[in-house]
C-alpha cells in the first residue's frame, strides 16, 4: 500500500492512543470522519495497522523478572531451526524472540515471576529445545526505552507532532 502524509498521521495518532474515536481521529488529522474512517480501514485491510492491543505493566501481574536470552545454535539446518522456533513459540515466559545474523542466532526477552522461576524455566524449557549449544542470560536492571511509537516523522519532515491539535485560524 503506497501511503501520503496523513495515513503516516493517522498511523502516528494511533500509536499514541489506540482508542481514539475515529471523530477525535479525524479532527487530529485534519479530515472530516467519513474519509478518515475509509482510510484507516484502507490501513486495516492492507495489513499496515495489524491490530489494536491493551499495554499491560508486567509487576502489576506479577512478572517482575526479565531477563535477555542469546541463544547460539549448535547447527543451523531448515529442520533444526523450524523445530526450535517451534518449540520456542510454545514458551509463554519468551514475550519476544528475534533470530538474528551472526552470534548469538536469538534473542529472547523472557518474563517470569521470580529468579526461581527464570531458572527453572530455562533449565527445563530452554535449554532442552532442539539445536541449543549456548544459552546466554542477561538479567534486566531497568528499561529505558519501552513501547515507544515507530518513528514515522523521520520519513517526512514539517509534520506535527502526534497528540497535538492542528491551529485554526481565527
Amino acid at each position: 500500500m503506497r501511503m501520503d502524509a496523513i495515513d503516516r498521521q493517522i498511523i502516528a495518532e494511533l500509536q499514541v492512543d489506540g482508542r481514539l474515536t475515529v471523530t477525535e481521529l479525524a479532527e487530529r488529522v485534519s479530515l472530516s470522519a467519513a474519509p478518515c474512517h475509509r482510510r484507516l480501514r484502507e490501513l486495516e485491510h492492507s495489513g499496515v495497522i495489524r491490530g489494536y492491543r491493551a499495554v499491560i505493566d508486567r509487576a502489576a501481574v506479577g512478572l517482575d523478572f526479565e531477563a535477555l536470552v542469546s541463544i547460539t545454535m549448535d547447527r543451523g539446518d531448515a529442520a533444526t531451526v523450524a523445530a526450535f522456533e517451534e518449540g520456542l513459540a510454545a514458551v509463554a515466559e519468551v514475550h519476544q524472540a528475534e533470530r538474528l545474523f551472526g552470534d548469538p542466532d536469538y534473542l529472547l526477552r523472557v518474563v517470569t515471576v521470580n529468579l526461581d522461576s527464570y531458572v527453572t524455566l530455562r533449565d527445563e524449557k530452554l535449554a532442552t529445545l532442539p539445536g541449543v549449544q549456548r544459552l546466554t542470560s542477561t538479567i534486566v536492571m531497568k528499561r529505558v526505552v519501552t513501547d515507544r511509537p515507530l518513528p514515522l516523522s523521520t520519513q517526512e519532515r514539517g509534520r506535527k507532532q502526534p497528540g497535538t491539535r492542528p491551529q485554526r485560524k481565527r
